[in-house]
This record gives structure tokens, C-alpha cells and sequence, in this order.
């Protein structure tokens, strides 16, 4: 049975924004800055792990 578009667009909107968050906190060994690293690492977990939590909340039953 197809998915309606409003979930399957907030879906790919959350894993977009969790591959996000992973990225906010990978951006610190990137640019080599570790006077940033720990801001820019527990605002890039929080995200990651929020966006995963209700991506996951959105996919059950599927």
C-alpha cells in the first residue's frame, strides 16, 4: 500500500536532516578546530539522534 506524500516527504526530510546532524559533528576533525569541537559535536549528536528517534517514530508500520 503506498505511503502518503506528507510522510514519505517528512521521512526523507528527517534522514536528510540525522546525515546532517552526523555531519555538524564530524565538522570539527575537518577543519581541524578544536576550540569549537565539543559545541559543535553535542549539537551535531542531538541532532542526529532526534532526527533518527522520530524517523524511526514515523517508519513503524511500515
Amino acid at each position: 500500500m503506498a505511503q502518503p506524500v506528507h510522510r514519505q516527504t517528512a521521512r526523507t526530510l528527517l534522514t536528510i536532516l540525522m546525515y546532517s546532524g552526523v555531519a555538524v559533528f564530524l565538522l570539527p576533525y575537518i577543519v581541524n578546530r578544536a576550540s569549537v569541537a565539543t559545541t559543535f559535536m553535542l549539537v551535531g549528536a542531538i541532532i542526529a539522534v532526534v532526527c533518527g528517534m522520530l524517523r524511526c517514530y514515523f517508519t513503524e508500520g511500515d
